[in-house]
């Protein structure tokens, strides 16, 4: 499990951003909790509707009819959005089904789609998440900062 408190020394002078849907706003709760966050992180967006999606983050309408908002596209999308939008080095965005409603036969509780993209990459991941609503949340802001460190570290390994 990542640690936010290692992330101001971790971020080493980028800037970071989120979009968020089914965390409602836990991942920019969790970095701000963090002394020091308000050097790297510049803001979150909680798109919780199709409607804020496309139109804070741009996502396509086509993006969201076609795949979902519950979908690799469109956290992939988001992510993107939110870079722009913040103008930051890296952003963030998850999308998903905390639960208990809103399953589908095709997507169940705990399925959740995590993106980061640098600018340059976007890395997205499927998870699928079991326990509570909140333990979904929970696990989802996890995971969402073990993948921002994880791109941190990749970039730094490369720039060597």
């Amino acid at each position: 499990m990542m640690d936010a408190s290692a992330l101001p020394a971790l971020m080493k002078g980028r800037t970071l951003c989120c979009a968020e849907s089914c965390t409602g706003g836990m991942i920019g709760e969790t970095v701000t909790s963090v002394p020091g966050s308000s050097s790297f992180f510049v803001g979150s967006a909680v798109t919780y509707s199709n409607e804020a999606k496309m139109r804070l983050l741009e996502v396509p309408f086509g993006i969201l009819m076609q795949y979902g908002a519950v979908s690799e596209q469109t956290a992939a999308c988001m992510a993107k959005g939110a870079r722009k939008l913040f103008s930051a080095d890296i952003a963030v965005a998850v999308t998903g089904i905390a639960g208990p409603g809103g399953a589908t036969d095709t997507k169940p509780v705990g399925l959740v789609y995590i993106a980061v993209y640098d600018g340059k990459d976007v890395t997205v991941k499927e998870n699928r998440f079991k326990g509570s609503r909140e333990e979904v949340r929970r696990q989802t802001v996890d995971t969402a900062l073990e993948m921002v460190a994880k791109v941190i570290e990749k970039d730094v390994w490369l720039s060597r």
